[in-house]
């Protein structure tokens, strides 16, 4: 009896925190004003950033008691990008900071951001008229043959470029098998050979705590796959310690800085450049349902002043990297898209019309 419970006391230690009652009733904080004009850098060409050294200082703690997530239908694309102005289609000039959206093959994106009656296989089509990367989310779930790939990089233009997720089998499974390192090395040889690999996304579970074995389980991913730039995105708080940065350099990782709610036992949003590629993901704030999982805990739409406050933030991280990638994974009803635009215009990013 003893031993049940002792093993039933170490279930519940594994648990995921209960969402806290007071989430259910926050409220919606007053907008902070649009950032002034600041010089902007030589290299980077965006505002230099307010915020000079912040790679282990929590910026975002102003962030704890805001709303909910908004939900609803998107604004239609079409008629915000007339709204600002910009050309029908835009695309931002390529260079070193890049903004795009954590996969694009969505059927509710059709009506707000594709034309009505776009076909699933005409979706990378008009997407890469508007964007210069994207997250490839798919892997996750089922590896694509190559040729899959190949198409990809057939039909998006030179500068364009992918990011990829690890299988979950490497991610949330972890058993160590080689199978799937291989089957994945093989579907991105394409975009390798290319030279449209921005690299491939390790997204660890809440349930990857901090720990010797999870350190050595990240020694032995970077070693089956030592010739591709490969960044690691962690859930769990245990992560957020002060010796991160120097552990993630040693075995040659980059680091996922990520926006989600603030919810305990999540790792704060942090901002934290490893290497010389920086990288963020942006989730959303959907307490009421983040531990629900499925496509409602990214029903989330930021507002101006809640991106406005990470652009200072992604300024300082970009003046330390060569290349910037920043993802929305708020998918639902389109909201990504056009919060990666919102985002660029923040950013001040060219906009190049199609020819």
């Amino acid at each position: 009896r003893s031993g049940r419970r002792r093993r039933a006391g170490r279930r519940a230690a594994h648990r995921q925190p209960p969402l806290p009652k007071k989430a259910e009733a926050m409220s919606e904080q007053t907008p902070r004003p649009a950032p002034r004009q600041r010089p902007r850098s030589r290299r980077t060409g965006l505002a230099r950033p307010r915020v000079r050294d912040h790679s282990q200082t929590d910026l975002f703690n102003g962030f704890a008691g805001r709303a909910p997530g908004r939900g609803g239908e998107a604004a239609p694309f079409e008629q915000w990008s007339r709204e600002q102005g910009l050309p029908d289609p835009a695309r931002r000039q390529p260079g070193a900071v890049r903004v795009g959206t954590s996969g694009y093959s969505f059927p509710d994106w059709v009506g707000p951001f594709y034309p009505p009656g776009t076909k699933r296989h005409e979706m990378l089509d008009y997407y890469q008229r508007f964007f210069n990367t994207v997250e490839i989310n798919a892997t996750y779930y089922r590896i694509p043959p190559p040729a899959t790939m190949q198409r990809m990089v057939e039909r998006t233009p030179p500068h364009f470029d992918f990011m990829v997720k690890l299988p979950g089998a490497l991610t949330h499974k972890r058993e160590k098998q080689r199978e799937p390192v291989e089957s994945f090395r093989r579907c991105v040889e394409p975009m390798q050979e290319a030279e449209k690999l921005a690299g491939a996304l390790a997204q660890f579970p809440y349930s990857f705590h901090r720990s010797p074995r999870s350190e050595a389980y990240l020694a032995w991913l970077r070693e089956t796959l030592p010739e591709m730039p490969l960044f690691v995105e962690f859930r769990h708080r245990s992560w957020d310690r002060s010796d991160l940065s120097a552990l993630l350099e040693a075995l040659h990782l980059g680091f996922c800085s990520v926006d989600e709610p603030a919810l305990p036992g999540l790792i704060p949003r942090r901002a934290l450049t490893v290497g010389d590629v920086a990288y963020a993901r942006f989730h959303g704030r959907n307490t009421a349902t983040w531990w629900g999982g499925g496509s409602e805990r990214y029903d989330y739409r930021y507002d101006e002043s809640e991106l406005a406050e990470w652009a200072a933030v992604l300024e300082g991280m970009a003046e330390r990297a060569t290349r910037s990638y920043i993802f929305f994974n708020n998918c639902h009803a389109g909201h990504a898209v056009l919060n990666a635009k919102m985002m660029e215009d923040l950013l001040g990013l060219e906009t190049i019309a199609e020819s």
